[in-house]
């Protein structure tokens, strides 16, 4: 694929901090310009950024109404009040459920969680669910990545004597639901450093400062780390600030001693015995977690996280992968429909965004067919299908643009919306569908510009093979663990030639395993490019050719450095 490359030289001024903080936090000068561009400016900076320490979290009780939230909670439990965990079917909302519930259950018996279904309820607290509470003797609801937007429902529940805690994420209205507490960074009253948790690490912030009121210890926490980090995976929130600590330490949990209903899922995946990567997350425990809510019930997917006994989990986790082998499945088949939709849209390359709509589309799957559009076509998409009267529709972005605000401008069309910059949800009547197109596109081409709607590569460092030694590979890996703010390091090195041995390989020819040598080092480089086999045949006329890639480490032979190409350009 022909990408644009994007890379900025640093200025004399930045090289000179960047050769200043080499010294004097003794890391390589590439590194350092890496660091000084996420922020980082002391030695101090980078050894907390290298080293992430768990006392380095917030003050639970800076979040506005933290206090409010944990007097309230203690109220319940004092007077044996019933309380309910409900939370959202994705995965940030069934490890927030799980998260909360896990820890509650070990000093309070009169407590229950609720998923809402997704087909008969939809997103977020609904009338059915607050009937449910009310029926069973609720009088504390703790809503978690969900409820910032739920006016009226937590209004109408107040009205029968529920009240409310709502640890959220979403941006909210201008006019906040009428709970009991509003735990969300993103309020415009906010109070909190830092405004990038989670659903799950908010329901962990409040679990902290539960725990702190009532003389617990914090290693009582820890075990509950795991669940924070497949949620910050998942939901792709930035690796950064408290997020990153948060992400650090979970990932250590994860891979050393999961909780019984997460082990039960690594091994499922077949990945028990090594550490586990925001990688293995995203791509495979986040969907057998998302596939219960997108294919069935998403409390099966919190029966599996609070599970005990692991024969038990093992059951609940191969029901959970048959789910998500279905979803596979279906996922399949949609994104395949999606983008011969597209392909045939009128004036395509004039477009700024797709919006397509399919009455007969499965709910669950649409988020997921919006972002294989995305990557497709590199444009802001919006998958839209019928669920009763109204139309779902899921929306994803593509780097630099805020889906979020493309949606709300569209907010007198809707019945609903929420979200984030980079995916949000909404619906709206059937008649509004095409206004809402035109109206979605028209924003787009207003805030969208031509750099964001083509393929291109964002490097961070132009290097000579002869900087990639040990100490630049074990300084990569404590930049770990990777993501928004705090993505992989993306690498540039011109004028390279083969060393004579690279050549084709798979099943369909379709990959080049390279070996190859820069200009001004002598040190061989093995390196594999997927898919880019058009480009073996300039490579092995000698002549030097450009490369983007990033830095991984051979799985095959354990110490060995291997290059993942990413993109290569012949020089002219």
């Amino acid at each position: 694929m022909n990408y644009k490359w994007n890379y900025e030289a640093p200025t004399p001024e930045q090289k000179e901090a960047a050769a200043r903080l080499a010294a004097e936090a003794n890391v390589s000068p590439a590194i350092a310009q890496m660091l000084l561009q996420r922020g980082l400016k002391t030695a101090d900076d980078v050894r907390a950024f290298f080293r992430p320490q768990l006392q380095s979290l917030h003050d639970p009780f800076l979040m506005r109404d933290m206090d409010v939230a944990v007097e309230r909670l203690n109220a319940a439990m004092g007077r044996k009040e019933r309380i309910m965990v409900y939370g959202d079917y994705d995965v940030d909302g069934c490890t927030a459920v799980a998260l909360v519930y896990r820890l509650l259950q070990q000093y309070y018996s009169n407590i229950d969680y609720y998923i809402p279904n997704r087909d008969e309820e939809g997103y977020g607290v609904s009338r059915q669910g607050i009937d449910y509470a009310h029926d069973t003797g609720v009088r504390l609801i703790i809503v978690l990545d969900c409820g910032i937007k739920a006016v009226d429902e937590i209004a109408y529940a107040k009205s029968l004597g529920i009240d409310f805690i709502i640890c959220d994420h979403h941006v909210p209205d201008d006019q906040l639901p009428p709970a009991v507490a509003v735990l969300n960074a993103k309020r415009r009253d906010n109070t909190y450093p830092d405004l990038d948790l989670s659903g799950c690490g908010v329901g962990f912030k409040f679990m902290q400062a539960f725990a702190i009121s009532n003389g617990i210890a914090f290693s009582k926490l820890i075990p509950l780390l795991d669940l924070v980090a497949v949620s910050i995976a998942a939901d792709i929130v930035p690796i950064m600030g408290e997020n990153r600590i948060l992400a650090y330490h979970g990932l250590r949990q994860l891979s050393q001693n999961p909780s019984v209903g997460l082990k039960a899922v690594i091994d499922t995946c077949g990945m028990s015995g090594r550490d586990i990567t925001m990688n293995d997350i995203i791509f495979k425990i986040g969907p057998r977690i998302n596939a219960s809510g997108r294919m069935q019930d998403g409390r099966e997917s919190v029966s599996l996280l609070v599970e005990h006994n692991p024969q038990r989990a093992m059951e609940l986790a191969e029901q959970i992968n048959q789910y998500n082998d279905e979803r596979k499945e279906l996922d399949k088949r949609m994104t395949e429909e999606a983008t011969e939709l597209v392909s045939h849209m009128e004036g395509l390359e004039q477009r700024s965004s797709i919006v397509i709509y399919n009455a007969d589309w499965h709910k669950g799957v649409i988020g997921i067919v919006a972002s294989r559009l995305t990557e497709t076509f590199f444009r802001p998409a919006v998958v839209l299908t019928r669920t009763g009267d109204s139309v779902t529709g899921s929306a994803r972005s593509v780097s630099g643009f805020d889906v979020y605000k493309a949606v709300q401008s569209c907010q007198d069309l809707l019945d609903n919306f929420g979200g984030h910059t980079y995916a949000a949800g909404l619906s709206l009547p059937v008649a509004n569908v095409e206004a809402f197109k035109e109206r979605f596109e028209a924003y787009a081409a207003q805030h969208i510009n031509e750099e964001q709607t083509s393929p291109s590569i964002d490097i961070d460092a132009v290097i000579s093979f002869r900087e990639i030694n040990r100490k630049f590979q074990s300084e990569l890996k404590r930049m770990r663990p990777y993501g928004p703010d705090n993505r992989k390091p993306v690498f540039c090195t011109h004028q390279v030639y083969d060393y004579g041995t690279s050549k084709v390989v798979g099943r369909n020819q379709e990959h080049i395993k390279l070996e190859l040598v820069d200009s001004n080092s002598n040190n061989v480089m093995n390196g594999i490019a997927f898919g880019q086999s058009s480009e073996a045949r300039y490579i092995k006329t000698k002549r030097a050719f450009d490369i983007v890639y990033t830095v991984e480490e051979n799985t095959h032979k354990r110490g060995e450095v291997q290059l993942q190409i990413e993109d290569i350009r012949p020089r002219e």
